[in-house]
Order: structure tokens, then C-alpha cells, then sequence
């Protein structure tokens, strides 16, 4: 499996995780929706990729773009760390890690 396709599993794991805490704490339907929606669209793009779809690394890092945009901009305008810090760094970590394995070829 292409290592890119395991960072994009890694952080569909912590989206799905994410989602399911925030319906937890602040029972937000929002976030539950958002973060298991994200999980899947990052799965698909790591079965695409392991699989050798051209399209599937670009999906797992636009989806892991979008996701870090999105909690920048969570962060600005509420100024709480948690979570948005740890999906931008995750996200960051992530995105950096599926660039180097699809540059790589791995």
C-alpha cells in the first residue's frame, strides 16, 4: 500500500474521531456529519490510490487541504485552539507525508 494512501487513512481515522466527539460534547450534528463525511471522501481517495487510480491521491490531499482551510479559518474566528490545532497539524503532517510518498513513488 502506498504510503501516501496510509497517511490519508490516519487522518480520515482522526476526522471520523473528531466528528464523533464533538456530537458527544456539544451534541453538534455539524461536526458529526463533517468529520465522517471528510472520513469517507479521504478513504475513497486512499482506495483509489492503493488501487492506482490517478485521481485518488489528488482527492485524499484536496480533502486534506480543504480540512486544514477550514480549521484555520475555526481558529481565527473563535480563537480555541481545540481542535482546530490538532487537525492543522495533523493536516499539515498529513498532506506534507502524502506529497513526498507521491513524489517519492511510494
Amino acid at each position: 500500500m502506498p504510503t501516501g494512501a496510509l497517511y490519508a487513512i490516519a487522518y480520515a481515522a482522526l476526522s471520523a474521531i473528531g466528528g464523533l466527539i464533538g456530537y458527544a460534547q456539544a451534541r453538534s450534528k455539524v461536526s458529526l456529519i463533517s468529520g465522517l463525511v471528510s472520513a469517507v471522501l479521504l478513504l475513497v481517495g486512499a482506495w483509489l490510490w492503493q488501487v492506482g487510480s490517478p485521481g485518488g491521491a489528488g482527492m485524499a490531499m484536496g480533502v486534506t487541504a480543504a480540512l486544514v482551510v477550514i480549521f484555520v479559518r475555526r481558529w481565527v474566528q473563535t480563537r480555541k485552539a481545540m481542535p482546530a490545532a490538532i487537525m492543522i497539524v495533523a493536516g499539515v503532517l498529513a498532506f506534507v507525508g502524502m506529497g513526498v510518498s507521491l513524489v517519492g513513488g511510494r
